[in-house]
């Protein structure tokens, strides 16, 4: 098959879940014989046409900056948008469009009926009423936006039941839908040498205020009075970190917290995953969040928060590979105290954690793509 994705953030250069799952996807599906694009921003130097891992990158347009303030560029997205049109060329038997930033959705449509083209939009999010509360009376445009976009006639892939239920909210039929997860690298995980580090909690993410982890750094707070030698590393970058090493200083962390900043490297993230002993994560709004698959193939057992925009609760079962608390440092606090105090309980937590991690390796993942692809609605 001929297969390509649209999607403006290309990984390595941007590295987020939704870029991750299409490479990883992408070049697995190179190695069993498919031709695989990808159109984005060009956010590489030279020729705007690469292959990289076999997968084709054309870069149809150059923006500086994905977010604004901490938020996605509505100009981007449009911008993108009419990219896409131009930018898609040649006869795809597949067109796999990430659901945002919504306005290419409607140009690759277009293009696909010109086709007659196999058209799919996955889904990672969807906000709802979120909209208002993220923009106020604003939020107005990003609402209809996104009924629009459900209203395309496509195969649906959400990335979680949490999603597709969201989407038949929206009145997406469910015959027209097929879950897909994202998934894992669990054996190049595995192979990863534990850090020098000795950490007891670990965060892994941007810094960006739907994390809430300013949350976790007042749960830290709260376990520093039963254990004061707690040990927390807080990995990732964005607009939050000023606001976030004050609010640990003026808390007095600076022997507890540890901000590591942004690893280039994704087997850096791992060795100090592996040197740590709980992963927490305390946003509010997630599609599938890789993170968790990732800490759980380094053994972590998660923590995470109960919200009605946070689709992770179906990443984590209760008890099994992690547990899920309210938006509280109070109740993160106790669940984390618990957790370091009973290694017994640790320990069947972590080999719970593995062994749910290798269900959801890429290799699996990818079996399931590649039939949603070939069988179509």
């Amino acid at each position: 098959m001929k297969i390509v994705y649209i999607y403006d953030a290309i990984y390595p250069w941007i590295k987020g879940g939704a870029e991750k799952r299409i490479y990883e996807i992408s070049k697995r599906l190179v190695q069993r014989g498919h031709e695989v694009h990808w159109l984005g921003l060009k956010w590489w130097e030279g020729e705007k046409d690469i292959v990289k891992d076999g997968i084709h990158l054309h870069g149809i347009g150059k923006w500086n900056n994905l977010y604004i303030d901490g938020r996605r560029s509505i100009k981007e997205g449009l911008y993108f948008g009419l990219k896409t049109l131009t930018g898609l060329r040649g006869y795809f038997d597949v067109i796999d469009c990430q659901e945002f930033p919504y306005f290419p959705c409607f140009f690759a449509k277009i293009y696909s009926l010109f086709k007659n083209t196999s058209f799919i939009i996955t889904w990672y999010e969807v906000w709802g009423d979120y909209w208002f509360e993220y923009l106020g009376k604003k939020g107005i445009f990003g609402w209809v936006v996104e009924r629009l976009i459900a209203k395309i006639p496509h195969l649906a892939i959400p990335i979680s039941e949490k999603i597709k239920e969201d989407l038949m909210s929206l009145g997406v039929s469910e015959k027209i839908m097929r879950v897909v997860p994202n998934g894992v690298d669990f054996y190049n995980i595995k192979n990863v040498e534990h850090n020098s580090e000795n950490i007891d909690v670990i965060y892994v993410g941007r810094l960006i205020s739907h994390k809430n982890v300013d949350v976790l750094l007042k749960a830290i707070s709260e376990v520093r009075e039963k254990i004061p030698d707690i040990k927390c590393g807080i990995i990732g970058d964005g607009p939050e970190k000023e606001s976030l090493t004050s609010l640990s200083k003026k808390l007095g962390l600076d022997n507890n917290v540890i901000f590591f900043g942004f690893f280039e490297r994704d087997e850096d993230v791992y060795s100090y995953m592996k040197a740590s002993k709980i992963f927490v994560l305390p946003s509010t709004r997630e599609g599938f969040p890789n993170t968790i698959l990732e800490a759980n193939s380094c053994g972590l057992p998660a923590i995470i928060v109960r919200h009605k925009n946070n689709a992770g609760v179906v990443v984590v079962k209760e008890g099994y590979n992690g547990f899920i608390q309210n938006l509280s440092p109070e109740e993160i606090a106790k669940r984390i105290i618990c957790l370091l105090q009973d290694e017994n309980a640790r320990q069947k937590l972590s080999r719970n954690a593995l062994e749910f991690a290798k269900m959801h390796d890429w290799d699996v993942i990818v079996d399931k793509i590649e039939r949603v692809y070939k069988d179509g609605v």
